[in-house]
């Protein structure tokens, strides 16, 4: 967990309680501020009737793995699916950020897309470095690009949030971070011009944006960039995958919120030689992987996380 000791015992309180996100906790953000709930029937359905809208995220499927940890990730994904399609609340839409294949072939990618449409929800996705494998995206893009351009970066509002999808798995370094470039920056920055600063921001990406383990190039190298032009804005949530796991961070009001993996576990920061499928017990797995749905409550994030053991 990477902690911002800026704010005081208060703060530190808090993030450290955040990790019980997956573990029957609700979390409400009202003007920057986390709050915990218990997770009990009554509060969560009186939170649901006060939501705008919400929506689901999911993230590194890796359809086509074929390791010890998990032989079978098209049935966890499966099983994922059958979470949201329980979902009381029916959620607005889906979005996927990214590793949505292992090695970016066709049969991968369709089979993800198949499981997928079992939701009968809008889906937006964000590419993983998994779905780029060899050409560069287009396989990926044919399937799943929005952009009306061979660039595959995006917007889009609902509900008086504007969702920024990015892309930064492109013309990666060996054991560098992410990238963003300059057309891609220019372009955010004109896109967020025309935004009151009242206008909650919601930012979809694959690779951290911020330094979470450089050393793991679980980074972006020009995300500090990108988070400048987002200053101005009350209201700033930004979804990742890639390190398939929990991890928050705080930094004045933007909050960093990376997701657990549908298909396998990566070890925390630092724990061990690298990052890669980090082995459980099969009892365990599905305690390690999980979805997360966000609710939006008068313009402001409610963020809670479930796991796969239900």
């Amino acid at each position: 967990m990477t902690m911002d000791n800026t704010g005081g015992a208060t703060r530190r309180k808090v993030l450290q309680c955040m990790a019980w996100g997956s573990a029957g906790v609700l979390w409400t953000v009202a003007g920057g501020i986390p709050r915990a709930h218990a997770l009990d029937q009554a509060g969560s359905e009186q939170l649901a009737q006060a939501s705008t809208f919400s929506f689901v995220q999911v993230s590194d499927s890796h359809i086509g793995f074929h390791g010890d940890v998990n032989p079978t990730p098209d049935a966890t994904l499966k099983e994922a699916f059958t979470q949201i399609g329980a979902m009381k609340n029916k959620p607005a839409f889906l979005i996927h950020t990214g590793d949505v294949s292992h090695l970016s072939k066709p049969v991968e990618l369709d089979t993800a897309k198949e499981i997928v449409k079992t939701a009968g929800l809008e889906t937006f996705y964000v590419p993983g470095e998994h779905d780029t494998i060899g050409d560069n995206g287009k396989a990926f893009f044919e399937r799943f690009g929005r952009s009306k351009t061979a660039d595959g970066w995006y917007s889009f509002d609902h509900g008086g949030v504007h969702f920024v999808a990015l892309v930064n798995v492109l013309n990666l370094q060996s054991g560098g971070g992410g990238n963003l470039g300059r057309d891609q920056l220019e372009w955010l920055e004109a896109d967020l011009k025309g935004k009151t600063a009242s206008t909650p921001i919601v930012v979809l990406a694959h690779m951290p944006l911020w330094a979470l383990y450089p050393q793991w190039g679980w980074s972006t190298d020009d995300g500090a960039q990108a988070l400048g032009y987002m200053k101005r804005f009350g209201s700033v949530t930004v979804l990742n995958g890639h390190i398939h796991q929990i991890q928050q961070k705080i930094e004045g009001n933007v909050t960093f919120q990376t997701a657990q993996s549908t298909a396998f576990p990566q070890p925390a920061p630092g724990d061990g030689p690298g990052p890669g499928p980090m082995k459980v017990s099969a009892d365990k797995l599905r305690s390690t992987l999980g979805i997360r749905n966000i609710n939006f409550v008068a313009g402001k994030p409610s963020i809670k996380d479930a796991s796969l053991m239900g």
